[in-house]
């Protein structure tokens, strides 16, 4: 089979992406010629937004949560803790701070180095109920993963990396995503939600045939 090109968009703070990065990455092992390309997606973009959202940002924890339920259902793994965000004092993050760091972390050392700070921003969130919109916490993640913290934090400030996750969300916009995770194969087919490997699988063989 000849080489695929999947771009994956997706969120930090979307829990339906969490399962399907792990089945991306399943994806992977058993078809070695799919290539990955990380594209940013942001589902709270500024803090306002939950207003418009949910009426208040305190008011999204509990529908946020159901959605949460919702994707431990659909995740092979089961990993969420809902009960330890239910106890968090925390609101819950934004978009682009997570977004950013996953970009630096590209900058630093490629799609597999943005693909481990993304699956760690998550984790850190959807497990350990960690703040991932709170820089220090960001900082605390990446200095766990083997990337060059110096580097990183580089990129991080320089004003190119933001500009990059913008041509990410302008990508959103010429492609017509309006909700994550979205695949896009060789730029041309869909496949939306986080679907069972199986039927990724088959997607990807559907249009390639």
């Amino acid at each position: 089979m000849s080489k695929v090109t999947i771009e994956f968009f997706h969120d930090v703070i979307c829990s339906f992406c969490f399962p399907m990065s792990y089945r991306m990455r399943e994806l992977v092992k058993a078809m070695p010629e799919v290539e990955i390309v990380h594209r940013s997606f942001a589902l709270v973009r500024e803090e306002g937004a939950f207003d418009h959202m949910f009426g208040s940002r305190e008011a999204a924890k509990d529908e946020v949560l159901r959605h949460w339920e919702q994707a431990n259902q659909n995740d092979d793994l089961h990993r969420f803790n809902i009960q330890g965000m239910r106890e968090a004092d925390f609101p819950f993050p934004t978009s682009m701070k997570g977004l950013l760091a996953c970009k630096a972390a590209f900058f630093t050392g490629g799609e597999g180095a943005y693909w481990d700070v993304f699956d760690a921003l998550q984790t850190a969130f959807f497990v350990e109920s960690r703040n991932i919109g709170d820089r220090n916490v960001i900082e605390s993640i990446i200095r766990e993963t083997e990337l060059d913290f110096g580097t990183w934090r580089q990129y991080y400030r320089d004003p190119k990396t933001m500009e990059a996750v913008e041509s990410d969300l302008h990508l959103v916009e010429q492609y017509g995503i309006t909700s994550v995770p979205t695949l896009i194969i060789n730029g041309k087919h869909r496949v939306v939600g986080a679907l069972p490997l199986p039927r990724v699988i088959s997607s990807i063989q559907r249009s390639i045939g």
